[in-house]
This record gives C-alpha cells, structure tokens and sequence, in this order.
C-alpha cells in the first residue's frame, strides 16, 4: 500500500490536505524547504480508522514565511509521503 498526501489549499493561514493509506498513529509535519528542517508545530496526528480522508491544518504565528512541504510519518516515525512544495506568504 503506497501512502499518499496531496496538498490542495493554503487560504487564511489553514492548509487543506488529502491523504491515502495512513494509518492511526501516523503523523503529518511542516517542513522547511530552504533547511529541510521539519517544524516543531503544528503536528497533526491521524486519528479516523479509515485510511484515507482530508485534513485542515491551521499554521501558528510562528510560521515564517517560505516555502514548505508537508510529510507524512508512519506509526513508527519513519517517512511514508510527502507532497507538493507551497509557499507561505
């Protein structure tokens, strides 16, 4: 089962985001594109019992910004899809 995360949306400091095969547990992080550094907040924890579903993340004041990726981290914290760049204005 290949994991997938779609980046849809970024309006009013929320993203909006698909994802496919992430299991409960698993994890969705902000990184930095310029360092590659994943950003302590936010982190969005996949809690539905099905696979697949949408989330809406909103980004705190701390968010400088860039541009940035989301990445999607399995139940043992190991890389399981990212998505497409975006810029935080």
């Amino acid at each position: 089962m290949k994991s997938m995360i779609n980046f849809i949306e970024f309006e009013n400091q929320v993203i909006s985001a698909t994802y496919r095969n992430l299991m409960i547990g698993a994890q969705v992080v902000l990184v930095d594109v310029a360092s590659g550094d994943q950003l302590p907040d936010p982190v969005t924890r996949i809690t539905s019992p099905v696979p697949s579903g949408s989330l809406r993340i909103r980004l705190p004041a701390s968010v400088k910004p860039g541009a940035y990726f989301l990445r999607a981290l399995n139940g043992h914290g190991k890389e399981a899809a990212q998505s497409i760049q975006f810029c935080v204005a």
